[in-house]
C-alpha cells in the first residue's frame, strides 16, 4: 500500500475482544477493539496524563525495516518471496512520483488482466506460526483478538530478526509509516485545528496508547522473559499498529480473512481507478483486476476505496491533488443550542437514536446526506413539533432505515439557514489557518525537523484547501435556495397585497 497508514478505532474496556467494522468499499479492514473475558481479568485505565504524555513527545524509530522511500531490501524481497512461491510477475519495487515506493510495470499489461497470485503460504494472519510459540499460546489463552495479537506478532518476528521466516518482508517494511499515528498533539493542534480530522487523530492515538497499556498490565508485565519492555514497547506497538494500518486487508472471498499480503501491500492508491484486492478462488492467490492499460515503466495501481481527503490523510498519510478525488469530503459540525425551549427532549430522541446533541455529517461537492437535513429540522423545530422530533431524530441517524426524505415546508427556511450558519463558521476557521500558515514559526535550528515541519503543513494546507473548497460550494447552493425561497415569498406577499388591495 502507499507507505502511509490505515485505520482502526478501538473502544477500551478491561477486556479485549474484537469487532470488525462494516464492510468498507474495498478490501481494506478498518477494525473496532474490544476485549473479550480472558483468565483472571485485570482492570485496566488509561489516564489523561499518561495519554498526553506520550502523544505529545516525539517518536523513535524502531530498530528494524528501512526508509520509507528505500529499494535497499526491495531486491532480497522480490528473491525470497519467488523463492516462497510467488509466480513470476509483470511488476517490480521501484521508486514512483505518487507513493515513493510502488509497483511498476515490467511488460505491456492489458486492460482486464489478473495480476499478483499471491499464495495463502505468503499471507500473515491471527494463525501464522510464531517464531517464538510461548508468545503466541500466552496471547491465545488470553482470547487476544485479531488486531492486537498481529501487532504483537510483528513486533515479535521483528526481533527475532533473521531466525524469523518473515524476516526480508519485514526489512522491507518502513521503520516510520506515514500516518496521524505519528503526528505528535502539538502537531495535531497546529496544523489541523480547523478540520474534524484532528480529533478522530486524537481519539486513535489514544486508542493505540490504551491497546498497548491493556496488554502490558494484563500480560506482559506477568510475561517478562517472553514479552521484554525493550522490545514490547509503545514506540514498537505505534510501528506495528502503523504497518497494519497502511496494510491490512479484508478479503471478501475468504470469508472477510483479515491478512497482510507481501507484495500485494506495495501497491499504491489511485482516486482514478476502482479495482481492489481479492482472494481468487480458481488460482487460489490474491489478485487484482486491472481496469486500465499500463505500458513498461509506469505505476500499477489499486484503489483503497472511497475515501475523503481527510481519510486518507488519517489512514494513509497523503492527501490527493485538489479536485482528484471524486468521494472527497468534509465533515460539518452541527449541534443543538442549550438555549432552545426543547433541548432536553430533543436530545432525549437523538440518543434514542444513537445521536448526540452535537453531531458531524459528510458534505461532498454534489450535496450532503438526507441525515444531516433532517438534523437541521430537529435543531430548528419549534415546540408545536414535539410530537414529531422522535420520527426527526430517527431520520438523523444512518442506522435508522425509517424514511429519510421528510420535508417540513413551514421550517425548511430556517433548517437551511442553519446548515448556511454552520458552514460559515467552518469556513472562517479554515480561512484563518490557511491565512496564518505562510507566517507560522518554524524551528530552523534543526534541519531534519524542519523538513518534517515544513511536510506536516504542506499535507494540512492541502487538505484544509480541499476541504474548505466542498464547504464553499456548499455554502454556494445554501445562499442561491435561500435566495429562491426568500424572493419567491416576496413575490407570492407581494400578489397577495396586490388581490387584497383589489377587493377594497
Amino acid at each position: 500500500m502507499a507507505e502511509a497508514s490505515r485505520i482502526f478505532h478501538s473502544t477500551l474496556f478491561p477486556t479485549l475482544s474484537l469487532q470488525l467494522s462494516k464492510p468498507c468499499y474495498n478490501s481494506h479492514v478498518y477494525p473496532s477493539l474490544s476485549l473479550k473475558k480472558a483468565p483472571r481479568p485485570v482492570q485496566c485505565s488509561v489516564s489523561t496524563s499518561e495519554t498526553k504524555s506520550t502523544s505529545s513527545n516525539a517518536t523513535q524509530e524502531v530498530p528494524w525495516g528501512c526508509d520509507i522511500d528505500s529499494l535497499e531490501n526491495a531486491e532480497a524481497l522480490q528473491k525470497w518471496l519467488s523463492n516462497s512461491g510467488l509466480p513470476p510477475q509483470k511488476m517490480a519495487i521501484d521508486k514512483v512520483a505518487v507513493g515513493e515506493r510502488g509497483l511498476v510495470a515490467l511488460k505491456n499489461i492489458r486492460k482486464g488482466e489478473k495480476l499478483l497470485f499471491v499464495p495463502p503460504s505468503l499471507f500473515i494472519t491471527a494463525d501464522s506460526e510464531w517464531s517464538s510459540p510461548e508468545a503466541g499460546q500466552v496471547l491465545k489463552q488470553y482470547s487476544v483478538p485479531d488486531w492486537p495479537l498481529l501487532a504483537t506478532y510483528l513486533i515479535s518476528e521483528a526481533s527475532a530478526q533473521k531466525s524469523s521466516r518473515w524476516c526480508n518482508y519485514i526489512s522491507a517494511l518502513p521503520r516510520q509509516p506515514y500516518s496521524l499515528l505519528y503526528w505528535t498533539r502539538a502537531e495535531l493542534d497546529r496544523y489541523l485545528e480547523a478540520s474534524q480530522i484532528r480529533q478522530r487523530a486524537i481519539e486513535r492515538v489514544t486508542d493505540v496508547i490504551g491497546t498497548y497499556n491493556d496488554l502490558r498490565l494484563r500480560i506482559f508485565s506477568k510475561y517478562p522473559d517472553i514479552f521484554p519492555e525493550e522490545v514490547f514497547n509503545m514506540e514498537t506497538f505505534r510501528w506495528s499498529f502503523g504497518i497494519l494500518f497502511s496494510r491490512l486487508v479484508r478479503l471478501p472471498s475468504m470469508d472477510g480473512k483479515v491478512a497482510l499480503v507481501p507484495w500485494a501491500d506495495m501497491l499504491n492508491h489511485s482516486c482514478e481507478v476502482e479495482t481492489f484486492l481479492d482472494y481468487d478462488k480458481s488460482s487460489q492467490g490474491v489478485v487484482f483486476t486491472t481496469d486500465r492499460a499500463y505500458q513498461p515503466g509506469e505505476q500499477v495501481f489499486i484503489s483503497y476505496g472511497k475515501k475523503s481527503n481527510g481519510e486518507l490523510l488519517l489512514s494513509y498519510g497523503f492527501v490527493p491533488k485538489e479536485g482528484a478525488n471524486p468521494s472527497d469530503s468534509v465533515e460539518l459540525p452541527l449541534s443543538l443550542k442549550k438555549s432552545d425551549k426543547c433541548y432536553k427532549e430533543k436530545l432525549e430522541a437523538l440518543r434514542k437514536h444513537g445521536l448526540s446533541a452535537s453531531q458531524c455529517y459528510p458534505i461532498q461537492i454534489t450535496g450532503w446526506p438526507l441525515e444531516l437535513m433532517a438534523y437541521a429540522y430537529l435543531a430548528v423545530s419549534p415546540p408545536s413539533m414535539s410530537k414529531q422530533l422522535d420520527e426527526i431524530a430517527a431520520a438523523a441517524s444512518n442506522k435508522s432505515t425509517i424514511k429519510k426524505d421528510l420535508r417540513y415546508p413551514d421550517i425548511e427556511e430556517k433548517a437551511l439557514q442553519f446548515i448556511l450558519d454552520s458552514c460559515e463558521s467552518s469556513i472562517s476557521k479554515y480561512s484563518k489557518f490557511l491565512q496564518a500558515s505562510g507566517s507560522m514559526d518554524l524551528d530552523v535550528t534543526s534541519p531534519k525537523q524542519l523538513n518534517r515541519r515544513v511536510f506536516l503543513k504542506q499535507l494540512a494546507v492541502d487538505l484544509c484547501t480541499s476541504e474548505q473548497r466542498i464547504l464553499f460550494r456548499a455554502q454556494y447552493i445554501l445562499r442561491r435556495r435561500l435566495r429562491d425561497m426568500r424572493s419567491g415569498e416576496l413575490r407570492a406577499l407581494r400578489i397577495f397585497d396586490g388581490l387584497r388591495n383589489i377587493f377594497k
